[in-house]
């Protein structure tokens, strides 16, 4: 007699739910894009519908996956929504660019992000120990192996073995976290609008830029980047309780709430700096509390982008460690990745094996490169991810849903559309890695046609 295997289990209530979704989603982007987007639009008031739609809009793609998540509460989230609305491949197509590319890099460059603002405090960190003599470094040169490189990967490694702990422990760090960094975000709030002196002119004064659709457009993709990240909490939708109830929840209330933050904290920037101050600062909430606090106060800002990132972390190892985890379930990789801790009831083997890919990324040097690749084919699957909604309405009409999309189908199909014209205008302005992006498509397909190959042929055995 065959033992029961090792389930993972609903141990993440509505509010570890809802610190995943804004845990990972505030990370390093609200500190860095207002710069991007003031120059792409040249006016406060244009830059803050520009944050109002590109909120409106992850709201929309929100209450979409809703419906999916609490209708198919299993884990890998996008994974299982492809999978059943297209077909295997693409749900495999998926969990394949998550694995290996665009989770592992997104951690990898937290965990830099975290070093490099850890570095303010103390400098050695951003000093090279040594250097690989190959061409495989910045320029072609040797590739530098610096102090905060090893930090990085140590970090990741650590929060490897907080969340191999317990999906529990996991998500009360992350609860943990996310409440601290709101509570110091609100505080850098207050500074700028209560101790800062500010002026409302700064709303009405204007920077040169290109503005109208092509750079409304272009704003809009930054400001999407730094909404990037309320999915997350589908990957985990097998360890939430009451998925039907909580899900929803999560997603829509943990997607506004983001959207609140940003907006706050770009008043606060506009009130004590001018457009022109924004547009001249690569670290706007550092520049507007040094105006408030001196110098001290770019060091708060420092520990408040750690503590941003922490969470941001911690949450991403949280929810991609469970992408390879379904894929290996459903026999499309390697099958030692599907083992549950019968502990801890965490997938061990797949948060190992996610946070090690994410170490060697850090030390590659190349993450955010390599992110950039895959951009565009990741949008190509969100577009099909939001529109599963529809095609299940169709495929599927007997599937229990606790949930259904508030505003069916305009609210899905607004999405769509919006994720249409950024694949369009990102192939016009990015084509080489547009053109790398969909070869990943290509190289994806051989090693899915081994792993169901190898999965029909143990069915046969």
């Amino acid at each position: 007699m065959n033992p029961q295997p090792v389930e993972l289990r609903r141990d993440l209530g509505i509010t570890a739910a809802v610190a995943i979704v804004v845990g990972t989603v505030i990370g390093s982007g609200i500190f860095l894009v207002p710069k991007t987007m003031i120059l792409k639009v040249g006016s406060p008031d244009l830059l803050f519908l520009v944050w109002i739609v590109g909120g409106l809009l992850s709201l929309f793609g929100a209450l979409t996956y809703a419906e999916l998540a609490a209708s198919m509460p299993e884990a890998g989230g996008e994974y299982v929504f492809l999978r059943e609305a297209y077909g295997p491949f693409w749900g495999f197509l998926f969990g394949w660019i998550q694995t290996l590319i665009a989770k592992s890099g997104s951690i990898a460059a937290l965990g830099v992000g975290f070093f490099l603002y850890f570095a303010n405090f103390f400098p050695v960190l951003d000093s090279t120990i040594f250097e690989i003599p190959l061409p495989i470094g910045p320029g072609g040169g040797p590739l530098p192996i610096r102090w905060g490189q090893v930090g990085a990967a140590c970090l990741i490694l650590l929060l490897a073995g907080v969340n191999y702990l317990g999906v529990r422990v996991s998500g009360g760090v992350q609860i943990f976290f996310t409440v601290s960094k709101l509570a110091l975000i609100f505080g850098l709030v207050a500074a700028g609008l209560l101790l800062g002196s500010g002026s409302a002119s700064h709303f009405t004064d204007t920077v040169p830029a290109p503005g109208g659709f092509t750079g409304f457009f272009a704003a809009l993709v930054a400001a999407l980047w730094a909404y990037d990240g309320w999915n997350n909490l589908s990957m985990v939708s097998s360890e939430i309780k009451r998925p039907g109830r909580n899900l929803p929840l999560a997603l829509i209330g943990g997607t506004g709430t983001v959207m609140l933050v940003y907006l706050l904290t770009n008043v606060a920037y506009f009130y004590v700096l001018s457009p022109a101050d924004v547009a001249a600062s690569d670290r706007v909430a550092s520049e507007m509390m040094r105006r408030i606090l001196g110098e001290g106060g770019a060091a708060v800002v420092s520990v408040v982008a750690m503590v941003s990132m922490f969470a941001a972390l911690n949450g991403s190892i949280l929810s991609g460690s469970r992408i390879p985890y379904a894929m290996a379930r459903d026999g499309l990789f390697p099958r030692w990745l599907a083992k549950v801790d019968p502990i801890h009831r965490v997938p061990r083997e797949s948060v190992l094996f996610l946070s090690l890919l994410a170490s060697i990324l850090v030390f590659s040097g190349r993450y955010e490169e390599i992110i950039t690749y895959v951009i565009f084919t990741s949008w190509i699957l969100y577009a099909m991810t939001t529109a599963a909604v529809i095609v299940l309405r169709r495929k599927r009409p007997d599937l229990a849903r606790p949930y259904r999309t508030l505003g069916y189908p305009v609210v899905p199909m607004l999405f769509v559309v919006a994720a249409s014209a950024i694949l369009i205008s990102t192939l016009f302005e990015a084509p080489r890695e547009s053109t790398i992006g969909l070869s990943v498509i290509a190289i994806a397909w051989p090693f899915y046609r081994y792993w169901a190959r190898r999965k029909t042929l143990r069915a046969q055995a």
